[in-house]
């Protein structure tokens, strides 16, 4: 993986295109004497990168300083965990898609790489879709073999609480994961229109307005299935893509229902090394 920016970030946008944040930001760690540790960073425009101190792994926060995404932004993310080495990344709260012009897309685009006998978790809080977001996300990982990679991506229509019910959005999500080169998982979501009408289908949402897709890879993932599956109860489900490969999908009336199941979910996961911003 280069540690150069894509050309994503340097090319000239067009007059419906103009976009309000451009952000870049690139994380590496390798494995040595004490530990994993920081092998390369780059961060550019509205993304920037905390790390907490952590003595176990490389904890990296992502932090849009835009204080959100609407029409025309662009962030690019991209992270590689070095062999043997452990990385986390998360975020310092929710994403917030908020509405755009007729014809403009926010766009996030995020590049993973595990390599030998490596642990990358992929770990942002909600992205929350406020009425009339346009939001288009790609997700590739690229996994060695023998890495281990666990995967959340947390999605809330509106805030309920607050009375909100979004009934045009435009929400466009695909994920690819390789292991050694062929797919190992693949998922994509289009969600255009009336999002409250096509939730409240019950072969879609029936009634949901929060939902979290949840991918683990590791020796012990068949072991766990049981556990994960009391966990999320009726509202979701979670099977095994192959010995040491689980999926789960989870579905709730909002997030505050949707976190009572993810967040002991991810403790689990994480062997209670869930990152501190998820607590705040």
């Amino acid at each position: 993986m280069t540690r150069e920016l894509p050309s994503l970030l340097k090319r000239a946008a067009t007059p419906l295109d103009q976009p309000r944040a451009i952000g870049g930001a690139f994380v590496s760690s390798k494995c040595g004497a004490a530990g994993s540790a920081i092998d390369g960073l780059r961060q550019s425009g509205a993304l920037k990168l905390l790390f907490p101190r952590s003595r176990r792994a490389v904890e990296a926060v992502l932090i849009n300083t835009a204080g959100g995404i609407t029409g025309g932004d662009r962030f690019d993310i991209q992270a590689h965990a070095g062999a043997g080495s452990q990385l986390t990344l998360t975020t310092q709260a929710a994403e917030r898609a908020y509405g755009a012009q007729i014809g403009q897309t926010g766009k996030i685009r995020a590049r993973l790489r595990a390599d030998k006998d490596s642990t990358l978790r992929w770990l942002p809080q909600e992205t929350i879709l406020y009425q009339d977001a346009a939001l288009c996300r790609r997700l590739r990982a690229d996994l060695a073999p023998s890495a281990r990679f666990l995967m959340v991506e947390p999605v809330l229509f509106g805030r309920r609480a607050m009375g909100e019910d979004p009934t045009r959005l435009q929400f466009i999500d695909r994920i690819d994961v390789r292991r050694d080169g062929k797919p190992l998982y693949r998922d994509g979501t289009n969600l255009i229109g009336n999002a409250a009408t096509l939730l409240d289908r019950p072969a879609i949402g029936g009634g949901a307005r929060a939902m979290a897709s949840l991918l683990w890879c590791a020796p012990e993932a068949g072991g766990k299935l049981d556990v994960v599956r009391n966990i999320i109860g009726k509202s979701g489900g979670a099977s095994m893509l192959c010995a040491d490969v689980m999926v789960a999908r989870l579905l709730a009336e909002d997030g505050f229902m949707l976190r009572r199941s993810l967040l002991p979910l991810l403790d689990l996961l994480t062997e209670t090394s869930l990152p501190q911003s998820w607590r705040l």
